[in-house]
């Protein structure tokens, strides 16, 4: 970061100015290292030497703001971004909600998501995932649930996030059942599973230690030529580790042990 900054700074003693872009890609870098005073300092620079923050600058500052926690400071920005007149997108409400939902804010992401679905109407299928992963990340299932149903009739149609989501959220509560329906539903709405819904499963299985079903369910993935992440072989291993009779139940794992 240091050196990226004095080739900005040598490209103004060469008098080539730099451009929205260039001072974006560094607030963007500033951000990723959580250096969120340096990024803040170069945004106020920004406008001393005539340039417009644009909004994706706001946005790259939002979310860094967010990442570290620093709620406070992430409302005051956006405040200041709307004095300016510019008009946030979905990317800077996804942002919004996304932050508030990382730090527990269910009332505050649900009332600006109220507010936006008032005013936007029908909207875009990622904005509806945000609010659907915020919730059931809250353990808000139910609620997720509702919006999830929703969506037919406001004329979205579910994509594998969505689906993978909502999985994932019946697996943390226990409701594998619950899951393996949802799996069903997902395949007879013309959405197929990916790796990621497979292993969202297997997890559920191993946290709930039922082995059994999950070794049934072991070849229908080998059957689709998905394989364990590393999130489930951990889990996996885990298991195992404290009941090694659990290998004698997985035939497909032992003969590779034995190989």
């Amino acid at each position: 970061m240091d050196r990226a900054r004095r080739l900005l700074d040598f490209m103004i003693d060469k008098c080539i100015e730099p451009d929205i872009i260039s001072y974006n890609i560094l607030i963007n870098g500033y951000c990723k290292k959580k250096k969120l005073d340096e990024a803040t300092q170069l945004f106020r620079e920004i406008s001393r030497r005539g340039s417009k923050p644009n909004i994706v600058t706001y946005n790259t500052i939002l979310q860094g703001l967010f990442e570290v926690g620093r709620i406070g400071s992430g409302k005051k920005f956006f405040d200041e971004m709307l004095s300016t007149g510019l008009v946030p997108d979905l990317c800077i409400h996804g942002t919004l909600l996304n932050g508030y939902f990382k730090y527990g804010l269910v009332d505050e992401a649900m009332s600006l998501f109220n507010e936006l679905e008032r005013k936007r109407g029908k909207s875009d299928i990622e904005f509806y995932n945000v609010v659907i992963n915020g919730l059931c990340k809250n353990r808000k299932l139910d609620k997720a649930h509702a919006i999830f149903e929703k969506l037919s009739f406001i004329g979205l149609l579910p994509n594998v996030r969505t689906y993978n989501t909502m999985i994932n959220g019946l697996c943390l509560e226990g409701l594998l059942d619950e899951a393996k329906d949802m799996l069903r539903k997902m395949e007879n709405d013309g959405c197929l599973p990916n790796g990621i819904t497979y292993n969202v499963i297997a997890q559920g299985f191993l946290r709930c230690n039922r082995i059994s079903e999950m070794t049934t369910f072991m070849k229908e993935m080998a059957g689709r030529k998905f394989s364990f992440d590393a999130t489930t072989t951990a889990l996996l291993v885990n298991v195992i580790r404290e009941n090694p009779s659990v290998l004698d139940m997985i035939p497909e794992l032992h003969l590779k042990n034995n190989k």
